[in-house]
């Protein structure tokens, strides 16, 4: 009750007017039945922006992170994902992605729609980057489709930092739904699951007109991280 308040009522709304999304390809998204929305992730605001204009709830595989923060605002934060129907992953450890799988397909067994950032984690600098494999072991295992979605504008809006959007019209695509019954019975193959994985990074290249990066985003802004030198301070003179 209370995603449909926040998405009709409180947010939704709001979301509507400050942003005025450009929506193209809505008719892709399916009336009934599961299926997966997979779309590149450049901000925060993503994950109010596209759940605002479907018509249909979204379930969005949420990092746990959004649900232990400390503080009033750590628990005002988790009440709203928990209220708004997301659920939480932990991202650590070896058997996290297994975990986000499980939970995914619960979501799809249900004859839900499931949202999911293919990437992984935010883009840092606004680049599109690799796909981890775990959409396609979805796709393959529970049979359904995958319809590509591009955010535009949004990481321009809000980048990884900033707390609070500037106010601009963005924009949200929808590709043709992706049909993967020909991979049926190949989730544990992983040429199989590559090759679903990179034709679906492809679509959603296709519609955000990124530039696109053949590495996994966390693993480059590590790097990245690692390679700025530790900022020098003047000593002290007594």
């Amino acid at each position: 009750m209370f995603y449909y308040i926040l998405k009709y009522v409180v947010l939704g709304p709001v979301l509507r007017v400050l942003f005025r999304p450009r929506i193209e390809g809505l008719e892709n998204i399916p009336e009934e039945g599961a299926a997966i929305v997979a779309g590149n992730h450049l901000s925060f605001s993503d994950h109010f922006l596209m759940p605002a204009i479907i018509k249909r709830r979204i379930t969005f595989l949420a990092k746990a992170e959004y649900f232990t923060g400390p503080g009033i605002k750590g628990r005002l934060t988790a009440a709203f994902f928990h209220s708004a129907g997301q659920i939480p992953v932990d991202r650590s450890g070896k058997d996290a992605g297994q975990a986000a799988i499980r939970e995914g397909l619960g979501v799809l067994s249900k004859g839900e729609l499931l949202g999911i950032y293919p990437e992984g984690t935010r883009s840092h600098d606004g680049r599109l980057y690799k796909g981890k494999v775990g959409v396609a072991v979805m796709a393959i295992t529970a049979g359904v489709p995958v319809i590509p979605c591009a955010m535009l504008g949004t990481f321009e809006i809000q980048p990884p930092g900033q707390k609070l959007p500037k106010i601009k019209q963005v924009a949200i695509r929808f590709g043709e739904p992706l049909d993967f019954s020909r991979y049926a019975g190949m989730e544990n193959q992983k040429a199989a699951i590559r090759a679903v994985t990179d034709e679906i990074m492809y679509a959603i290249l296709e519609l955000s007109g990124q530039e696109y990066v053949d590495e996994y985003a966390a693993k480059v802004k590590a790097a990245e991280q690692e390679a700025v030198p530790p900022r020098k301070f003047p000593k002290l003179r007594r």
